[in-house]
């Protein structure tokens, strides 16, 4: 049996593999929130592995590999730990506890929140462009792998990976996605280790590199000498590495930010990222490199500027010296690398067209039902822009770079939104607007040879500065909101409060925060609105003397409690109804305590019986999660135990259960 007719085999055993998983998680999309969101519910080890997989990308099989060989171990490794440490853990680290707790479901709808509705109109946009590319630029990589071992055309492969991606997140979305990334880490895990496990089996130790490179210089350079620049603001070099891939990548990312909105807890997502980018260096760079490492001592000649196959495609024909069955069990390594990354992309990309522009400007008042048709249809048209996209000039490199370029002005927004209170919606404004058409017209005449910006710097460094400085000057011209005002404190008796007319909606609101729905997270999924609908509310609360914020900076900003008049206006309550509100439970919260006790089916049909969404439910199980009345278990769907306390409340307070 030939080679090809087994990698054929072994890729129909991996898609028939990933469509079943996706029709197991079918049956947990109720909504548009499971769809995007999957309902909050990933796991400590689903995100781990979801968000491994998303740096375990084609990306990272091509350039790891092929940098190796380029410009030795400094430059690949260095290059996955700028990503990995910078990137990943930094983001997880000092970003996860803040965009739990702002319940945003997007990036975009979070500078809608922080900034106007006009910022969050051209960074979807942008966002959308971005994570496109960055969809396209796995899939070119692995084509380019899988060419290397195949000789298969690169069209072919390409239109076959999508046509793949497209079934499967059609299918369930993010639970679609979460969970094959599950499968296909498993699968990567194993092979990328083995791989380079039997490379130095096959050929030894370092003396069958060493000679490769100049001077026996493996580290530091490449094997034609190409050493990896520092502090070089031409692409590509440590300085560029880190502004395009460590900050631009993850941190003005819509599917990183999606990872943490879709965890059970702040904990959860927090963990997450830092496992995961342990996991990601570890299993899945320091192979890679070694694996490059050989690949260069196998064929020097081989090689481009020497010879005329790209290092990139280094791991595909590496796969060729192992017999078919186990080097086609490596390219399915390399496949399920380009497709986790390629579908969170996607769905990254579909999250912010849904929920940023067709449910806040297209069809505000979709239904559940209505919006999770749009989505499906949105991820179609999004595969099929992406498909285009895949033709970019200049290979994977380039339109990787080019991709995370777009992504540079949110990272810019995000970072200023979080830690500066008077940045406002006029630096915002015109900081992404500038940085986006600076890099729009730099990307067309480059490609169109009027400028070669390429030459000098890559056009994302140009983006960065333009943003920043817009950004700065477009802050201190205009006027902040009310937070950023120098005297604003964030007590109501600091004063600088103003007299508000309540609406039903913003009374609805302060009575959850009554109940010690402290987060705006919480108050997001309770009232099934979109945040900057919630966050006007807030607004007015705070500014009213009705609430009183933790801080004004950091997650503190998004974490509230109720003042004196904020009670005032509530009905009053007392007995057993105070009693209530004290330990934080509404009647429905006790029918669930009371169901849980019961058992799971119980609670299920609770929740369906009272119409219940699954972001509305997570909102009530988050809150007695907080307050020690349940634990949260179970690796897939998540499962609810009822606590000892959980118990005496609801021995306490049953008679109020609603059923």
């Amino acid at each position: 049996m030939s080679a090809t007719i087994i990698f054929v085999v072994f890729c129909i055993i991996f898609c028939v593999l990933l469509i079943g998983v996706s029709m197991i998680s079918k049956k947990w999309i109720n909504d548009s929130s499971d769809f995007i969101l999957a309902g909050r519910e990933v796991s400590l080890l689903l995100n781990v592995m979801g968000v491994a997989a998303i740096g375990f990308a084609g990306t990272s099989i091509a350039l790891n590999v092929g940098w190796t060989i380029t410009y030795g171990i400094q430059g690949a490794l260095g290059f996955g730990l700028i990503y990995a440490c910078l990137g990943i853990m930094c983001y997880g680290g000092f970003f996860s506890k803040f965009i739990r707790r702002c319940g945003a479901q997007t990036l975009p709808e979070y500078l809608e929140m922080r900034y106007s509705p006009k910022v969050r109109k051209i960074v979807a946009w942008t966002t959308i462009i971005g994570l496109c590319g960055i969809l396209a630029n796995n899939i070119v990589s692995m084509a380019g792998v899988v060419s290397g071992y195949v000789g298969w055309p690169t069209w072919a492969t390409i239109t076959g990976v999508f046509l793949l991606m497209v079934i499967f997140a059609y299918l369930s979305g993010l639970w679609a996605i979460t969970m094959t990334d599950f499968v296909q880490m498993i699968i990567g895990i194993i092979a990328v280790p083995l791989f380079a496990f039997l490379l130095m089996h096959k050929f030894g130790g370092a003396d069958f590199f060493k000679a490769v490179y100049p001077n026996g210089d493996f580290w530091s350079q490449g094997f034609k000498g190409a050493i990896l620049p520092v502090l070089s603001i031409k692409y590509p070099s440590f300085l560029t590495i880190a502004i395009l891939f460590g900050a631009f990548l993850v941190w003005g990312n819509n599917y990183y930010w999606l990872r943490i909105s879709s965890c059970r807890s702040e904990r959860v997502a927090k963990l997450s990222y830092i496992i995961a980018g342990i996991v990601i260096v570890v299993i899945f760079y320091i192979p890679l490199t070694i694996i490059g490492l050989y690949a260069a001592g196998a064929y020097p000649e081989l090689w481009a500027p020497v010879g005329k196959v790209a290092s990139t495609a280094a791991f595909g024909v590496m796969a060729k010296l192992f017999p078919p069955a186990l080097a086609s069990f490596f390219l399915m390594g390399a496949l399920a690398a380009s497709v986790s990354t390629a579908a969170t992309s996607m769905m990254g990309a579909t999250s912010t067209a849904t929920r940023d522009i067709y449910q806040r400007t297209i069809n505000p008042k979709a239904t559940p039902k209505q919006t999770l048709k749009a989505s499906k249809i949105i991820l179609v048209i999004i595969a099929a822009f992406t498909l285009v996209l895949c033709y970019f000039p200049g290979g994977p490199t380039y339109l990787f770079a080019f991709a995370n370029a777009w992504l540079g002005p949110p990272a810019v927004l995000l970072l200023f939104g979080i830690f500066w209170r008077r940045f406002n919606a006029t630096g915002a404004f015109w900081g992404v607007l500038s940085g986006m058409i600076v890099m729009a017209l730099l990307t067309l005449t480059d490609l169109m040879k009027i400028t070669t910006i390429s030459a000098v710097t890559h056009v994302g460094v140009i983006g960065f500065a333009v943003t920043l400085v817009f950004s700065i000057i477009g802050t201190l011209i205009g006027k902040p909101k009310y937070y950023g005002e120098p005297d604003w404190t964030k007590e109501v008796s600091g004063g600088k409060r103003i007299d508000v007319k309540l609406d039903e909606q913003d009374v609805k609101i302060l009575n959850l925060i009554r109940y010690g729905h402290g987060y705006m997270s919480d108050i997001n999924d309770a009232m099934k609105l979109d945040g900057g609908i919630t966050n006007a509310s807030i607004e007015k609360l705070d500014q009213g003397g009705y609430i009183e914020r933790m801080g004004l900076s950091r997650s503190d900003f998004y974490t509230f409690k109720i003042t004196e008049k904020g009670e005032s206006v509530l009905p009053p309550v007392s007995g057993i109804d105070r009693e209530m509100v004290d330990a934080g439970l509404m009647p429905m919260y006790v029918s669930i305590l009371k169901m849980t006790n019961e058992g799971p089916e119980k609670l299920t049909e609770l929740v369906k019986q009272h119409g219940l969404n699954s972001l509305e439910v997570s909102s009530i199980i988050t809150h007695l999660v907080r307050k020690g009345y349940v634990l949260e278990k179970g690796v897939w769907k998540r499962k609810l135990e009822i606590t000892d306390v959980g118990k005496k409340m609801l021995d306490k307070f049953g008679a109020k259960a609603t059923v």
